[in-house]
């Protein structure tokens, strides 16, 4: 068969097929008659082999000792070939995900293109102090990557940085929304607390749904940061879960205030009194913890946690009975 006949065949050009004869690769041994080059069979499934070990990404030098080294083992080459092949991918990767954010942050020339690349650099930055610079001068000028920060504060670690992402998060407004709400769900706990956190920090109707949701989260940390936040945008769906931190004690003061902002509300007021009560009724609510409860009626108002703090002034709990009986004095002189 000859050259032409070989490529039409093969899909190897004419001209490859020249290389790899000057490389030594094929040797047609066979002439025609006019003196052309004519290949066997064995030369044509050589062609074919050469070919099938190209594909896999070896150079036309690896595929030579391939096909012509008895003692050429391929094990150690194809590791290479796999350590290679994952490197070039990921590079490809973060390449794709580079022009994607860009992409979606709408730039309108060349400049805004050029300032979300460094704004995506400073992000990716090795020094803290350069991230936070990034996160602090984002959307001056150029549109934001909104998945970028996102991704951003999902990771960051350190405390100053992660606080000024937050911040510029909650000037993108609710663009980060629906991937935060991925983030409250994320496996690892950290992210989950990282993710709440930047949610109580965007001021709008849709993260306070957001929040909504997160209060009733399987995630402890996730339910308290909710809680509070709702409290202080004066929604009551957290109200259980202030409770339950002032009885454990954690953040038990901001808890406390987050309540007395919602007890504005007579209704609202009437339900948490009911709730404290009732903590101070559990059995298993212990002295310090009952303390506590009766501390946080002090900022409750109306009758109804007035009468509660009378019946705990004779408390069999010392402290307790003290307590509920300073509240009553000062309400009294108010």
């Amino acid at each position: 068969m000859l050259i032409g006949e070989v490529a039409r065949h093969s899909g190897v050009s004419a001209r490859m097929l020249r290389h790899y004869e000057s490389l030594g690769l094929v040797r047609p041994t066979v002439r025609t008659g006019a003196g052309y080059r004519e290949y066997s069979e064995e030369d044509i499934r050589r062609v074919f082999h050469i070919e099938s070990l190209r594909s896999l990404g070896l150079s036309l030098r690896e595929v030579g000792r391939a096909l012509d080294e008895p003692g050429f083992a391929p094990s150690e080459l194809v590791e290479d070939l796999i350590r290679q092949t994952r490197e070039r991918i990921a590079a490809e990767t973060e390449l794709l995900t580079r022009l994607r954010r860009i992409g979606s942050a709408g730039p309108a020339g060349w400049r805004d293109v050029l300032q979300i690349v460094a704004l995506l650099q400073g992000l990716g930055s090795p020094s803290p102090e350069r991230r936070q610079r990034a996160a602090l001068s984002s959307g001056e000028e150029a549109p934001v990557p909104v998945e970028a920060l996102v991704e951003a504060v999902l990771s960051e670690t350190d405390p100053s940085v992660a606080g000024a992402l937050r911040w510029a998060l909650a000037r993108s407004g609710g663009a980060s929304l629906p991937l935060l709400a991925r983030g409250l769900e994320a496996p690892v706990a950290e992210v989950r607390k990282r993710a709440v956190r930047s949610v109580a920090e965007i001021p709008c109707d849709e993260a306070t749904a957001l929040l909504r949701e997160a209060v009733a989260a399987k995630d402890v940390v996730v339910r308290r940061y909710a809680a509070l936040e709702l409290g202080a945008r004066g929604v009551a769906d957290g109200v259980p879960t202030l409770i339950d931190m002032i009885v454990e004690e954690v953040n038990d003061v901001d808890a406390a205030d987050a309540l007395s902002a919602l007890a504005g509300d007579a209704a609202l007021a009437e339900r948490i009194t009911g709730l404290l009560v009732d903590g101070l009724a559990g059995a298993a609510t212990g002295a310090p913890a009952r303390l506590r409860l009766t501390q946080a009626l002090a900022d409750i108002p109306g009758d109804p946690a007035s009468r509660a703090l009378t019946e705990l002034a004779d408390d069999g709990d010392r402290a307790v009975a003290l307590t509920a009986a300073y509240i009553l004095g000062v309400r009294q002189t108010r």
